[in-house]
């Protein structure tokens, strides 16, 4: 078999290239928007990092849901892309729209209305709660605005316009940064805010995301915003047609998301110096993830397409290049990550805020996050930019939250509670009971092509014809 078969040819990497490489951009800016923060407000001290991760977690959670729509939507997006019809296209993205903004009106009114609920199921302790609660009340008012610029943006990368969300992105995140040296420290003559301060920067720059879409979309005359009625022109079966597919997404974003905040209390609660380490390292964990966030997208994009145009041969040709892909470009990410982890986390060691309990925690969880990167990206190429191009929802839900809820929250909680554990082997422990057994469950699915599942009409004959001349294939190879 030739090396091409395995890791592409020129036309297969001048499309993942064109697709990723902006996505991966906008992703990386979008984590250093929490990088930023996570970096100003480091210079409060332990504490203030910590309560103001442990806010993070509300808007994180909507985030995943909002993800979990976005995703939704590619399904059907990807596959109408391939065959060019763009009217279903605008249909979709308006059902996705009205969702997320009942979905994130309820966050907002949550954390508006009890944000000293939200963060003590993080952490007890009453000044820890004092300062996410302060944060909590200005930040939920850009919930809505996150949520519309996660679906807008999701519908240029379908329509192959990737460049307009990562420049929007490239501005919001400089204007953040602006902000929270304002802000927070009182500059330019403004206010010294601390933690609302950094709330404030996060509202204003994230409004400014949806609206640049909008105006640049409009001045582009692109399909986003061509024929508008489309945008509320769906009818009842397309609704059906819509939830049937994007639930059981919405519902592994949701379901895991719970898990991963039930493994955040966890280890918030054995010390908001390891919390605070884990707040630091998940910024790197983002930066890192932006790669693979563009190889996913590209993959959604170019075997959804394949697939909703009938092109099987094509989409299984992809869908292999990708799975080799990320493993290999991850174990570089990892190494990377591991060779320069100390410069890196000693960025937040400025001013003497940040205890040595904490920095060395950070240290130690970079180095087996590093090590096991390649690892946990197997499964999310395969659920993420695979099953959900091709339609297979259902099973990528089973197999990413059953891992979790079965194996890793329950060990981790009887190795912090029952076995009283240091917190690294907590945290280890439950990384490595949850990806270990997906690996293997989400490698027999991809082999056995049961993932297929399209959505259009010219997919399901595609792939009725694939599978006669499979059988044929059989059959001449059996005689």
């Amino acid at each position: 078999m030739k090396l091409t078969d395995y890791l592409g040819d020129r036309g297969f990497w001048r499309d993942t290239v064109r697709l990723a490489l902006p996505i991966a951009v906008q992703n990386m800016l979008a984590s250093s928007f929490s990088l930023i923060d996570t970096l100003m407000v480091s210079r409060l001290g332990d504490l203030a990092l910590s309560s103001v991760g442990m806010a993070g977690q509300w808007s994180w959670f909507l985030n995943l849901i909002t993800f979990g729509v976005a995703s939704g939507m590619s399904v059907f997006g990807s596959q109408y892309r391939g065959v060019k019809n763009h009217t279903a296209m605008r249909r979709v993205l308006g059902l996705s729209l009205l969702i997320i903004l009942c979905v994130s009106a309820v966050f907002t009114v949550s954390a508006a209305v009890f944000p000293t609920g939200i963060i003590s199921i993080f952490n007890k302790t009453p000044a820890v709660i004092e300062s996410g609660t302060a944060y909590l009340k200005i930040a939920c008012i850009s919930y809505p605005a996150v949520g519309l610029t996660v679906i807008l943006s999701t519908f240029l990368r379908t329509i192959e316009q990737p460049r307009v969300p990562m420049y929007v992105s490239l501005f919001t995140t400089a204007l953040n940064a602006f902000l929270n040296y304002t802000l927070i420290f009182g500059h330019f003559g403004a206010p010294a805010l601390g933690v609302r301060g950094a709330a404030a920067a996060t509202c204003i720059s994230s409004w400014t995301g949806p609206v640049l879409l909008l105006l640049i979309s409009l001045v582009q005359h692109n399909h986003m915003v061509r024929h508008p009625r489309d945008l509320v022109s769906f009818t009842r079966q397309d609704a059906a047609s819509f939830v049937r597919r994007a639930f059981p997404v919405v519902l592994n974003e949701t379901v895991w998301a719970l898990g991963t905040l039930a493994l955040q209390s966890i280890y918030s609660n054995m010390g908001y110096e390891y919390y605070a380490a884990v707040s630091i390292v998940k910024t790197f964990m983002e930066l890192s993830f932006a790669f693979i966030v563009g190889l996913g997208n590209a993959c959604v994009i170019m075997v959804g397409k394949s697939v909703g145009a009938g092109r099987i041969e094509q989409c299984l040709r992809d869908a292999k290049r990708f799975s080799l892909l990320v493993p290999l470009g991850t174990a570089g990410i990892g190494l990377l990550m591991i060779l320069l982890r100390r410069p890196l986390i000693s960025i937040f060691t400025f001013g003497d805020n940040i205890s040595d309990l904490t920095i060395r925690t950070a240290l130690f969880i970079t180095l087996f996050v590093a090590i096991e990167l390649p690892l946990r990206n197997i499964p999310y190429i395969q659920i993420v930019g695979i099953y959900r191009s091709g339609g297979d929802t259902l099973y990528g839900m089973l197999c990413d939250v059953g891992t979790l809820w079965v194996f890793a929250v329950p060990v981790a909680f009887l190795a912090a509670n029952v076995w009283h554990l240091p917190f690294v082997w907590v945290y280890m422990l439950a990384y490595l009971t949850e990806d270990l057994p997906k690996v293997v469950i989400c490698l027999q699915r991809f082999f056995s092509k049961k993932w297929l599942k399209p959505v259009t009409p010219e997919g399901i004959e595609g792939l009725a014809q694939w599978r006669r001349q499979h059988e044929k294939h059989k059959i001449q190879e059996g005689t």
